[in-house]
């Protein structure tokens, strides 16, 4: 982030506590730091003990250990959060993985299905049951799932779980969301187009021709910056989103509106 960019940061979590998954790197990296800087305590939580302890370390934050899959790991993450700082107001479930076996429903393999499943639906069900009784008890919060633009479009190219996950979690964040909006909780799936990210860079360096067939059809003619994503994280974390609960939240450069993009 630039001098100027980080002047014009605003600080609206400030003595909040922002729970982030995924925290080691890609998006969830850029959110710790982006949360960190509108003055929120940031919890990272992250499998990669390294890449975790790194971000924590960072933003100021405190580093946990977490493999998202676990009921009673995800359980003692926000724990900790609480334990530590005193709340729970932002969680954002950002955890996820795309895997090569990840194909065509003709090739992908019921396992290769199943552990996809896991990391990127059933953990964002795990968190959310986690954090939600500590936000009860505050009468407020703020979930944030990290959907995708691919659960509101087909792709040819598919990658048939990852798909299906993202669809699961934008279902779950929308109910979720009505189900606790009277209780002063917001519940929010972000769904990102293509980020460049390490994840996205291993995908399409291994296969280019892949990677050129999606970029044409993003009307902005680029990928994403980690750092946008996670300006819309801070925003649907912060108060002057406060009116927003239940939303798909897009933030895909227009290819979810665009018929024929710009040559």
């Amino acid at each position: 982030m630039t001098n100027q960019q980080e002047e014009s940061v605003c600080r609206r979590l400030v003595g909040r506590t922002a729970v982030v998954t995924g925290a080691g790197s890609g998006i969830g990296l850029a959110t710790a730091r982006r949360l960190a800087s509108e003055g929120a305590n940031v919890v990272c939580a992250d499998v990669d003990e390294t890449a975790g302890k790194a971000a924590a370390e960072e933003v100021g934050g405190t580093f946990v250990q977490v493999d998202v899959t676990d009921a009673e790991q995800v359980e003692a993450l926000f724990k900790t959060a609480f334990d530590t700082y005193g709340s729970v107001d932002i969680a954002f479930n950002n955890a996820g993985i795309s895997p090569p076996d990840d194909d065509s429903i003709l090739t992908t393999g019921l396992d290769a299905w199943r552990r996809v499943q896991e990391v990127n639906l059933t953990s964002v069900y795990l968190c959310c049951k986690a954090a939600l009784p500590y936000m009860q008890r505050q009468g407020k919060g703020s979930i944030i799932n990290t959907a995708s633009f691919v659960a509101k479009m087909g792709a040819a190219t598919s990658q048939i779980s990852y798909t299906a996950s993202k669809g699961g979690v934008l279902a779950m964040s929308r109910e979720l969301g009505v189900q606790f909006a009277r209780e002063g909780i917001r519940v929010n799936a972000l769904c990102p187009g293509p980020v460049n990210t390490p994840l996205l860079q291993e995908l399409f360096a291994k296969d280019p021709e892949r990677a050129a067939r999606r970029l044409v059809h993003i009307p902005a003619g680029r990928f994403a910056h980690a750092e946008e994503i996670a300006a819309a994280v801070a925003f649907l974390a912060s108060d002057d989103s406060s009116f927003i609960t239940a939303s798909d939240f897009l933030v895909d450069g227009g290819i979810s509106g665009a018929y024929v993009t710009p040559l």
